[in-house]
């Protein structure tokens, strides 16, 4: 192992143009931790967030005037080159998939806490499993926060992402009706993964009052009364996405989701996705069963990431973008 690596590394916030490639000095894994040599990083929207500093209520989280890890990229397959002390649930040369807490996705070696490890299966790619730490556990969580099951019927709204092809997907192996919103080029794609497909444009209003069990928003802008109007009585409403506010960002309309709900059997809920490994190995099963299939819009070079980012801060993914770090 070389004493430096290759990482694409911002010097402050900012857009993706000011992402460069530079060379830093090869982290070391500290208790608890492990190093893992990088072979595929997928991006998210958070990445961007970060890199962007926007909201600015991530900067003290992050980084006040920088990000703290000048590295993007959270959701990692790779595999375990070295240990930290107090690790011994992984071994040196085994195959994993974490997401990491912050960053470090976009270097040829990165750290990752050994207690958010999953095992990838031989069976499934570093790049598949690279797109399931956030957007597929995310999209897990919501489905729990909304208690869907069997027999319900489910609407996505903004389902061509990453978060929203994983939820059309899982909700439909829970045994639902799957419903989903998204632009007229993105319909087959939706269709192919099993949803009835809204056309976007077409206002909420038309829906049916109360036609749905669960509505998971991903991406709409819908005030929240209309939102609520299409669950029925006992269902939920849950908010996925981040926008907002430059200062705030999402927290006012969680906020307001959480006073409409007061006295309300028709809840509205926000999520806050939670790191589980537990979760990323039941979805590697399912990846690995061909029950599940990581929708990948883009593959890019390493040597290219920069524009990588810049696809995904432009916000018309479909699916995955996965850069493959080692080839």
């Amino acid at each position: 192992m070389t004493a430096t690596m290759s990482a694409w590394v911002q010097d402050g916030y900012g857009p993706a143009s000011g992402v460069r490639l530079a060379e830093r000095a090869v982290p070391e894994p500290g208790q608890g931790e492990v190093l893992l040599r990088v072979h595929a990083t997928a991006l998210n929207s958070g990445d961007v967030r970060i890199m962007r500093g926007d909201p600015l209520l991530v900067r003290p989280v992050f980084g006040l005037r920088r990000p703290r890890n000048p590295v993007r990229g959270m959701d990692v397959a790779g595999t375990v080159v070295a240990r930290g002390s107090d690790v011994d649930i992984v071994r040196v040369g085994d195959d994993v998939v974490v997401e990491l807490p912050g960053g470090g996705g976009l270097a040829e070696y990165a750290v990752a806490p050994a207690a958010r490890l999953a095992a990838r299966p031989p069976s499934v790619s570093t790049l598949d499993a690279a797109t399931l730490p956030i957007a597929a556990g995310t999209a897990w969580q919501a489905l729990d926060a909304a208690e869907v099951g069997g027999g319900q019927r489910v609407l996505v709204l903004g389902a061509s992402g990453g978060v929203g092809t994983f939820a059309v997907q899982l909700a439909g192996l829970r045994g639902a009706d799957v419903h989903a919103t998204c632009s007229a080029r993105n319909r087959v794609s939706l269709e192919a993964l099993g949803a009835s497909v809204v056309d976007r444009e077409a206002p909420l209003t038309s829906l049916p009052a109360g036609g749905y069990d669960a509505v998971i928003e991903i991406a709409s802008g819908a005030p929240l009364r209309r939102l609520r109007r299409l669950v029925r009585d006992g269902g939920s409403v849950v908010l996925v996405g981040g926008d907002g506010g430059r200062v705030l960002g999402p927290v006012p309309r969680m906020l307001r989701g959480a006073l409409l709900s007061i006295g309300s059997s028709r809840r509205i809920r926000s999520l806050t996705a939670k790191t589980r490994p537990e979760i990323l190995t039941a979805l590697l099963d399912l990846v690995a069963a061909g029950r599940l299939h990581p929708l990948i819009e883009r593959q890019y070079a390493f040597a290219d990431a920069g524009d990588a980012l810049a696809h995904v801060e432009a916000g018309h993914t479909v699916g995955k973008v996965v850069v493959r770090v080692a080839e």
